[in-house]
């Protein structure tokens, strides 16, 4: 799969994964799990550029004696998963298109 393409793709999963609640990295991780797998050394770049993109923000707070980062997604994180929804439409529209000749055989 194309580099750019992946990357792509797993930046607004990881969105998705915090979209309907704040989260952290080990749950984003185990969320992820049955749909696409991402170790912490994948994560946590995603993390730091959606972020530097005002896609997502992030707050500490202490959890079980430790300091805890939590992720929340911004208005224009929803927005980046509405243009994906859009963008995807017209993804299958191609792969139809370029896979009619198999349906016929």
């Amino acid at each position: 799969m194309d580099v750019q393409l992946k990357r792509g793709l797993l930046d607004v999963c990881v969105l998705a994964a915090i979209k309907d609640e704040d989260s952290y990295g080990y749950k984003i991780i185990k969320d992820m799990k049955p749909y696409v797998e991402i170790s912490e050394s994948t994560l946590y770049p995603i993390l730091r550029r959606l972020e530097a993109s005002k896609l997502l923000t992030v707050r500490s707070a202490e959890h079980g004696g430790r300091l805890r980062k939590y992720y929340h997604i911004t208005k224009l994180g929803l927005e980046r998963i509405e243009n994906f929804n859009r963008e995807w439409k017209e993804m299958i529209a191609i792969y139809k298109f370029v896979n009619k000749e198999e349906e016929y055989e």
